[in-house]
C-alpha cells in the first residue's frame, strides 16, 4: 500500500480568495445600496417596503453567486443592478403604483431567464449598439450625478465631509472611496441624531418582509420592465460577461441567465428589483486578489455570496440610519458612488465619432427626464437614438458607391 496522501490545502490558499470575497461583498454593498434604497423610493416604495426590497435583493444575489461559483467551480459574482437602481430612481411612479412596480420586477426576471433560454433574445440584445445603450445609461445617471453639486450648494457643512472624504480615498484607495463616502455619511448622520434628539427604534432593526400583490399595468411593462431589463442586460450582463473573459473564465450564459433571472423572480414580491452578473466588482474576486491558484478563486464568489446573505439580513439597520439622513448626505453619497460608472458610460458612448449624434440624441432625452404616456425617458430615449441612428444609416447607405 502507498502511504502517499494528497496533500491538504495551506491556509494560506484558503485565505486569500476568503478575503478577496469579503472584500468583494462589503464594497459591492457599501457603494451603491443608498442607490437601491433610492431607486425602490423612487418608484412608489414605502421605507418598509424599501428595506424589504434592499434584504430581498442582497439575499438572492447573495444565493446566485453560491450557486453559481459553487456549481461551475468558477469565480462567478452575481450583484444587483445597480444602474437599474439609478434608473428606477428617476423614473417617478407609475400607474398603479408600488404594486405595479413589482409586477414590472417580474416581469423582468421572466425576461433574463427567456434570454437564457431563448438565443434569439439574447441575439436581438446584442444588435443595440453599445454606443446608444450606453448613452441611454448616462443620461439615466446625469440627474444623479448632481447629487454632491446640490448637497454642497444646499447644506454644505454636512455635505462637504462626504465629498472630501471621497476625494481623498479616490486619490489613495480609490476601490474604497464609495464605501469610505458612505462611512462618512453615517458618521454625519449619528452627530446629526444626537444633536437634534432624533433615534432609531430598536424594533426598527429588526429584519422584515414585506410581500406585494404584484399588478400588471401597460405603463409600468413599457416604463419600468423593458428599460430595467436593457439597462441590466447591456450594462451589467454583457459586461460582465466580458470582465470574466478578459479573466480567463468562459462564463455558460444560459445557466447565469436562468439562476440570476429566477432570483430576481423570488426576490421581486418582496421588493427586489433585479440582479444579474456582477461586472466591475467581478475582478475583484476573479482577479489576482484572490490568490494565484486559478483553480481555488471560486470560494471568493462562494464567501462573496455568504456575505452578502448576512449584510441582506442586517440591512434593515441600514434603512433605518438612512431615514434619519440630514438632507442633502444621502443623494451626495448616491451621486460619488455612480460617477465612476457615469464616466466609462460616457466614453463608451462617444468612443466612435461616427455614432456621436445618436448618441447625444439619446443622452439628451434620457437625461431630460420626460415621461409621455406614462412611459419614461429611457424608453424615448432608446427610440429616439435608434430612430436618429437608422435614418443617418439610411443617408449613409444611400450614397455609398457601387
Amino acid at each position: 500500500m502507498s502511504d502517499e496522501t494528497t496533500p491538504s490545502p495551506s491556509p494560506s490558499g484558503w485565505l486569500r480568495p476568503m478575503s478577496a470575497g469579503v472584500v468583494s461583498a462589503l464594497v459591492g454593498f457599501t457603494s451603491a445600496f443608498v442607490v437601491v434604497l433610492a431607486g425602490l423610493a423612487g418608484v412608489g416604495a414605502s421605507p418598509e417596503q424599501a428595506a424589504s426590497g434592499l434584504l430581498a435583493v442582497s439575499v438572492t444575489m447573495g444565493l446566485a453567486c453560491i450557486v453559481l461559483a459553487w456549481s461551475t467551480r468558477m469565480p462567478i459574482t452575481s450583484a444587483w443592478s445597480t444602474p437599474g437602481a439609478a434608473l428606477l430612481a428617476t423614473t417617478g411612479t407609475v400607474d398603479g403604483g408600488w404594486p405595479a412596480a413589482v409586477g414590472a420586477f417580474l416581469v423582468t426576471g421572466v425576461l433574463i431567464v427567456l434570454t437564457g433560454l431563448v438565443p434569439q433574445l439574447g441575439a436581438l440584445i446584442a444588435r443595440i449598439p453599445a454606443s446608444i445603450a450606453q448613452a441611454m445609461l448616462a443620461g439615466i445617471l446625469f440627474q444623479l450625478c448632481l447629487g454632491p453639486i446640490t448637497g454642497l450648494a444646499a447644506n454644505p457643512l454636512q455635505v462637504a465631509p462626504v465629498v472630501i472624504v471621497w476625494l481623498v480615498a479616490l486619490r489613495l484607495l480609490p476601490r474604497w472611496a464609495a464605501p469610505l463616502a458612505f462611512v462618512t455619511a453615517a458618521i454625519v448622520i449619528a452627530v446629526h441624531g444626537a444633536s437634534t434628539g432624533a433615534s432609531i427604534e430598536p424594533a426598527a432593526l429588526v429584519p422584515h418582509i414585506e410581500l406585494t400583490a404584484p399588478v400588471f399595468t401597460p405603463a409600468a411593462v413599457v416604463g419600468i420592465a423593458l428599460p430595467l431589463y436593457l439597462v441590466t442586460m447591456a450594462s451589467q450582463n454583457v459586461p460582465g460577461v466580458a470582465v470574466m473573459k478578459g479573466l480567463g473564465y468562459e462564463v455558460p450564459w444560459r445557466r447565469s441567465m436562468i439562476v440570476t433571472g429566477v432570483g430576481t423572480l423570488i426576490g421581486a414580491p418582496a421588493g427586489g428589483h433585479a440582479i444579474n452578473l456582477a461586472a466591475i466588482s467581478a475582478a475583484l474576486a476573479a482577479g489576482h486578489e484572490a490568490g494565484e491558484d486559478r483553480s481555488r478563486r471560486w470560494i471568493a464568489s462562494v464567501t462573496a455570496g455568504g456575505v452578502l446573505v448576512l449584510l441582506g439580513i442586517a440591512s434593515t439597520a441600514f434603512g433605518a440610519l438612512v431615514s434619519l439622513a440630514p438632507a442633502g448626505v444621502l443623494a451626495a453619497v448616491a451621486g460619488l458612488a455612480l460617477l465612476t460608472t457615469f464616466a466609462a458610460s460616457l466614453r463608451a458612448a462617444f468612443v466612435d465619432g461616427t455614432e456621436q449624434i445618436p448618441a447625444v440624441v439619446t443622452f439628451a432625452t434620457a437625461a431630460s427626464g420626460i415621461a409621455i404616456a406614462g412611459v419614461n425617458a429611457a424608453f424615448w430615449a432608446l427610440i429616439a437614438g435608434l430612430v436618429v441612428r437608422s435614418v443617418l444609416h439610411l443617408g449613409r447607405r444611400a450614397t455609398s458607391p457601387g
